[in-house]
This record gives C-alpha cells, structure tokens and sequence, in this order.
C-alpha cells in the first residue's frame, strides 16, 4: 500500500532535522504506522533507521551494529561491552564522516526493559558538548515510554524539540486505498478496520469485497487478524494480558464502571488504573456527555476507542468454538448479524469528527463555523443528542442527529422526526443559536426549507482529509 498522509507528523520531523543535535520521541499504539513514518522520513534526510528486538542488550547492541554498519563500515566488527561504548563509537564516526543524522531507533521500550541504563546514555548524549547526530526514538510501549521520556520525573522529560503520538489515519484516505467505493462503502470499511494502516494494507487486495476480507483476515481461525487483540495486548512492554477482561466486558456492552465491576467481579473503586492503563494504550475512551465538567462527572462511559476491536469483541470473542468449527457461510453470518449496528455506530463516531473540520467543506454550513469538537449528551430521560458542539464564537450550537439506515430511501426531508431542541437541562447554551444538521450516509442536497442542513458521507469524508 502506498504511503498516505502523515503531512503534519513529516512537517514536525523536518523542523527537528534543521537543528543539529535535536531529540525527538515518537509514540502510538501498534499497526498504527510509527515504523513507516520514520522509515519513510529517514530515507528523504539521508538518516540512519534502526529498530530494536526483544533480546539481551549484548544481542539488542548487535543488531543495531548491523543497521549502523550499514552506514559506517566497521561499526558492525566491534562487540561492545555496553551502551556508553556504543554511542561514543557513533558519536566518534559520525564526526568524522560529518554526519549529522538523523539517528532513530524504533522500540526504544525493548531496550530499556532489558537495560533501564540505556536512558542515562542518552541522556549523557544529548548533554554532550560536542555536537552528536539528531536522535529520534519511538515506541508502542506508552508505559514505558512516559516513564523514560513523557512524564515530568522521566530522566528525558523536557529534551524533546519534538514529542508527539501517531495517530490512526483520517477516515477520508479510505478511498485512496480502496479504489472505486462507492458514497457509503468507506464507512463500511472504516466500520471493520478503523483508522490502522496495517489493517488497511491486509484489506486492500481484497478491495470491495468484504466478506472475502473478514473471513479470511479475522473469522477463520487460521487468519492473521483472528488472535489480534491477544497479540496486542502480549506485546505491551510489560505485557498488558491481564487487562484483557476489562476489554472483554466493554467490548460486550457494559460502559459505565459500576457495571464493568459487576461483571469481572471487582470492586468499582479497583479499576481507576486498569482503565487509565487502556486509556494510555487507545483501546478505550472515556466519553462524557456534552457540557459535562470531565473532573467530576458521574455519567462516564467507557467504550472500545478502535472500530477493529469494537468488531472483534462484538463478533470474535463470544463466538470462537463456532467460528473454530463452522464453514465459511456459518462464520460470516455471525458477522452479519452486527453489521449494520457496528456501521451505524461508525458513522454517528465520523460525523462527530468531523464537525471542527466543517468549516473547510463546501457545505450550506461551513460559513457558520468553526466548531468545537462535538460530544454527544444524555441524560436521564432528557431527549438524546447525537451530536453537539458549540461554534468558536460562542454564539452557536450545532444540533445534529445522525441516520445510517437510509438505503433505497431518500433522505430525510424534515426535522420533524427528530428529538425537540431543547436545552433547559443543558448548562451553558440555554441562549445559543441553535443550527439543526441532519447526517445521512447518501441525501441530496445540503439544506431544504425546513431549516436544517443536511450532510452526507461525502462531505464528512472530504474533511477528515484535513490535518488538524
């Protein structure tokens, strides 16, 4: 698959390789695409690209030797007792052939939790006064990266000129990678493999047939995807297995913590950390309703943060002795079976991400924003919002309701089917303006006479093009 976007995380890269001497740390969850990002970005700076293993550092060190070998002949002869013997050999060389990098070492966590002194050799490196290479260093490990680099105590917090995650890939690349979908079909896709390059890269061959990818990528049982959430979890630095309950639960429908407690059969007040741990991975989130204060609020939900994992917990994981056994009719109709609530539950998730970005589409509402970022809000028996957000200039609310099953249907042509618009329980936008939009996957038009605009798939999809 072709490399796709990643402008903004190149733009920060290159800002880093102007300054000799530079430190930059990269981090995000696995199959996100961190090793094609610095891979791709080495190659146009003439850098150096080295990941590390999971071995003892006298093994971890000759690895790397190779790959630095590569560049400087010799470097790969020497076996080195220990890191500090290491970096003064590539400091040394570096000077000499007047290379200033960039160095990265991808999954920096493999070599700190076989050696924790590495991070004091760095340290050491960065504070050098003779002028070092540009060091770059990522990892999937976000324990083991805030505990080295990320947090206020870390030996490495405040070097980084440059300190950002990887995020997954904006929904609106779908259709750079699968050619030919039609308006609806990228929210289909998006529904199975989110926002995960590694995913899209094992999809694409099968194109638009996506019975054909699920069965073969995650049902079957023999597919590279059917054991993906455990793979995930084993390969956290240390290993995360024992979170994977809490996964399970939410996975099956239980988002508030009350009822997460229940079913694992620990006490509520036991689960701060575990959830914060899964927060800090991006398996879950935690959503508020809208107007909410975060520090306080009771009403959290917890939800799978991953369409992927949303899709293996819903249909993977209740059903393995059935998918182990049946044929491949039996094993996609337990898939079929959710379909249409994991799409719907897709569309409502882009819609919301969308709305900062409305404003650059060429909709009836784009002269209107910008927006906030949008949250929905219930409460009680309070009519449901789907989506909510308040324009920058605090005069506006956007109101949105969002519909997915409108096939072979047009959309719909008026506000009168939706919850009323008020806001009496809403603290905050009682004297906003309220601007009505209706979401449907396919519509025609952008706004009708009854005062709402109307917002299909295409104009979601074509903003969240956009970096933030």
């Amino acid at each position: 698959m072709d490399f796709l976007d990643r402008q903004g995380e190149q733009h920060r890269l290159d800002a880093l390789a102007k300054q000799p001497g530079a430190f930059g740390v990269v981090w995000g969850r696995r199959r996100v695409g961190k090793s094609r990002l610095l891979i791709e970005w080495s190659k146009r700076h003439g850098g150096l690209y080295a990941v590390a293993d999971q071995s003892a550092p006298t093994v971890q060190r000759r690895y790397l030797a190779e790959a630095v070998g590569a560049r400087f002949p010799g470097f790969n002869d020497v076996e080195y007792p220990d890191w500090r013997s290491f970096f003064q050999r590539l400091a040394t060389d570096a000077r000499q052939a007047n290379w200033h990098g960039p160095m990265v070492i991808d999954e920096l966590p493999y070599l700190i939790a076989a050696d924790p002194g590495i991070v004091t050799v760095i340290q050491n490196w960065l504070d050098s006064p003779e002028p070092n290479p540009s060091l770059v260093v990522s990892g999937s490990s976000q324990h083991m990266m805030h505990g080295a680099v990320l947090d206020a105590d870390a030996p490495l917090f405040g070097r980084a000129v440059q300190a950002f995650a990887v995020r997954p890939l904006r929904a609106g690349y779908l259709r750079e990678a699968f050619t030919g979908l039609s308006t609806r079909e990228p929210i289909s896709v998006y529904a199975l493999w989110g926002g995960m390059p590694r995913y899209w890269e094992l999809a694409v061959p099968f194109g638009r047939d996506l019975d054909n990818a699920v069965d073969a990528l995650v049902l079957d049982p023999s597919g590279p995807l059917h054991d993906e959430p455990h793979r995930l979890l084993l390969e956290e630095t240390p290993p995360a297995v024992a979170l994977r309950p809490l996964l399970d639960v939410i996975g099956a429908g239980a988002h508030r913590v009350s009822e997460i407690a229940g079913r694992i059969g620990r006490p509520a007040s036991s689960l701060s950390r575990p959830l914060s741990t899964l927060m800090a991975m991006d398996f879950i989130r935690r959503e508020i309703p809208f107007g909410s204060n975060p520090k306080s609020d009771k009403r959290s939900l917890y939800r799978l943060a991953d369409p992927f994992l949303r899709f293996w917990f819903r249909v993977v994981a209740p059903n393995r002795a059935g998918l182990a056994e049946s044929p491949r009719e039996t094993r996609l109709g337990y898939w079929h079976r959710h379909r249409a609530a994991l799409e719907a539950y897709a569309w409502e998730e882009l819609c919301r991400m969308a709305v900062p970005l409305l404003h650059r589409s060429d909709s009836s509402i784009a002269a209107l924003g910008p927006w906030e970022p949008a949250q929905r809000y219930w409460r009680g028996n309070d009519p449901e919002f789907d989506v909510l957000a308040r324009s920058v200039d605090g005069t506006k609310v956007l109101v949105g309701e969002v519909k997915w099953d409108t096939t072979g249907r047009k959309a719909p042509s008026s506000w009168s089917n939706l919850p009323p618009v008020s806001f009496d329980a809403i603290p905050g936008i009682e004297t906003l303006e309220p601007v009505r939009v209706m979401f449907v996957p396919e519509g025609t038009g952008s706004s009708d006479n009854d005062g709402f605009h109307l917002l299909d798939a295409r104009t979601v999809l074509n903003v969240l093009l956009y970096d933030s």
